[in-house]
């Protein structure tokens, strides 16, 4: 290996994990391409102790709450790793939200973006809107 080839494995490794390096690289595309298509930007990577909402916008009077899922290769959907008790840690970290807020009467929905990566670059992405809705204990409003 030489001089060249080190330095640049040395500044991937500062950057962080390939996983990491990958994720960061999904949710800054979903952000410009939900940004683009209307949806205004509130914030990114909102975290409590309940979860972590990836992404947050607002589209019209709708509080939207994101979830980014980046793949490369793979015939599973990325959708699909939104199981049940991930769906449960997003609900409660979007009312740990809304409360911050002060719990203002608004509608909400969960979203999800696929971005399908092919050698490090972007190959697809997939806007899932209104993923799944909120069932009796934890219906909003």
């Amino acid at each position: 290996m030489g001089l060249l080839d080190r330095i640049k494995r040395w500044r991937q490794d500062d950057e962080g994990p390939l996983t990491a390096r990958r994720g960061r690289l999904g949710e800054e595309t979903a952000k410009d391409y939900l940004k683009k298509n209307g949806l205004k930007f509130l914030t990114a990577n909102f975290r409590t102790e309940r979860g972590e909402i990836d992404l947050v916008f607002r589209d019209g009077d709708c509080l939207v709450f994101v979830e980014v899922k980046t793949r490369s290769g793979g015939r599973v959907r990325p959708a699909r790793a939104v199981n049940a008790g991930k769906r449960l840690r997003l609900t409660r970290c979007a009312f740990d939200y809304l409360r911050l807020l002060k719990n203002p009467p608004v509608k909400i929905r969960f979203d999800i973006v696929e971005v399908l990566l092919e050698d490090e670059r972007v190959l697809e992405i997939r806007h899932l809107p209104n993923t799944f809705t909120l069932t009796a204990p934890f219906r909003y409003g």
